[in-house]
């Protein structure tokens, strides 16, 4: 599993006019299942999103994550994360999971985060989504569950 996760101030996703979600300080995670990912990559994911320390301290050092203070997180699928732009110029998107499997991990994701205690909102899988981001920092970061040690 693949996240890219960035730090924001608000964000929102819209499906053609209607909004779906809505956080406030937080994060946003655009998240890629690939072919061959299990629970154990939602569960590392989890933790790392659940535990990034990414907000600032009373020194102004990241040093806080998300329960620490509260904030929410919107969760949004997006296959294209998962996309292979390593030959040509269009992506390829072979590795990413079949729908069905990645929307199940994506919601056991999501469950295991809301276990933590983190307020967590959704995009629509399999929706074309708007996603307004207004990021804090910006700080960007890239999750890549099969380059643990």
């Amino acid at each position: 599993m693949l996240a890219v996760v960035q730090r924001v101030r608000q964000a929102a996703v819209k499906v053609g006019e209607e909004e779906l979600a809505r956080v406030g300080r937080g994060l946003v995670a655009f998240v890629g299942v690939e072919q061959g990912d299990g629970e154990d990559e939602a569960k590392y994911l989890a933790a790392k999103i659940g535990h990034l320390r990414v907000f600032p301290d009373s020194q102004d050092r990241m040093n806080l994550a998300l329960g620490d203070l509260g904030y929410e997180l919107l969760l949004v699928p997006n296959f294209t994360v998962a996309g292979d732009c390593r030959k040509g110029r269009r992506p390829s998107f072979d590795r990413a999971a079949e729908p069905d499997k990645a929307e199940w991990l994506l919601q056991r994701l999501g469950e295991m985060l809301e276990s933590e205690k983190i307020k967590v909102s959704w995009g629509a899988f399999g929706s074309k989504m708007e996603v307004s981001v207004e990021n804090d920092g910006p700080v960007t970061l890239l999750i890549d569950s099969g380059r643990r040690l």
